[in-house]
């Protein structure tokens, strides 16, 4: 394939972690290439090839010009805050970039937002990247369907010492597809904080636990506890590199889709 059919992308948070990944993904594919790097203004990697700190020269230089670090792309791939990420996104639709949203913690305006923003540009948005999450999350979907009564719904999910937002967006995000495969509203239903004299348990709650520590990936299990027998759907990631890939097949989906909203259920023939 000749460098002018390549998918050209722009990696947002490129001095991050998760953009040492993605670029690192980009640059292993035999159909992508980097085509611009972005971060905030007071990054010390402004200036400097997005490639360095992998060992690579990429010809990307990571800048925090939003105009001049999507110019020359096709898609955007944003695991960046949510303030961030919307300021990306209308730059995005300036310039008709497609993009993949791997943010978490927006609120229901700022997804209004970006609902707004998808109708003229094709996004794909969804609080976890991972294949596997999102079979997870097909599972839960078949489970809850199934055990909509009888059992007691706990989800229980661990990050890194440095996660800002809480319960994490993969976690929500199962929580909202258990409640909607059993009719219920997540928003009426969910239970984060247990302290004191609670009264027994309500049946009709879905429970979340948040544990933050150390270095842990991304740890999420749903628990589903009835009389005489549970039941635990796990998933747990040793490394990024899973949410770069998938991030990639977005990508790939993107490509042949001009303008709307879709997730990873989309994006993996899972709806």
């Amino acid at each position: 394939m000749t460098s002018t059919n390549l998918l050209p992308i722009t990696v947002a948070g490129a001095s991050g972690r998760m953009g040492h990944m993605l670029i690192e993904a980009i640059l292993a594919t035999q159909d992508c290439r980097l085509a611009g790097a972005l971060d905030i203004a007071s990054s010390p990697a402004l200036g400097q090839d997005a490639g360095a700190p992998l060992g690579r020269v990429t010809g990307s230089t990571v800048t925090a010009d939003l105009h001049a670090g999507l110019q020359g792309a096709s898609f955007l791939i944003d695991f960046t805050r949510p303030e961030g990420t919307l300021a990306h996104l209308k730059v995005c639709r300036e310039l008709g970039v497609k993009a993949v949203i791997g943010t978490t913690g927006f609120t229901d305006a700022q997804k209004s937002e970006i609902a707004e923003i998808a109708q003229d540009i094709a996004i794909v948005m969804a609080p976890n990247m991972s294949v596997g999450v999102n079979v997870t999350l097909k599972l839960l979907q078949m489970a809850a369907q199934a055990m909509s009564s009888g059992y007691d719904i706990e989800i229980i999910e661990a990050h890194h010492r440095h996660k800002v937002d809480a319960p994490s967006g993969t976690a929500l995000k199962m929580g909202e597809v258990i409640a909607e495969a059993m009719g219920r509203d997540l928003k009426e239903c969910a239970v984060y904080e247990r302290y004191g004299h609670t009264g027994e348990r309500d049946p009709s709650t879905i429970g979340f636990s948040t544990i933050r520590g150390g270095d842990i990936v991304g740890d999420h299990t749903v628990l589903f506890a009835g009389i005489g027998e549970r039941i635990e759907v796990t998933h747990k990631s040793s490394s990024r590199a899973t949410y770069a890939q998938g991030s990639l097949r977005a990508v790939r989906f993107l490509a042949t889709q001009p303008r709307g909203l879709f997730d990873m259920f989309d994006v993996l023939n899972l709806r």
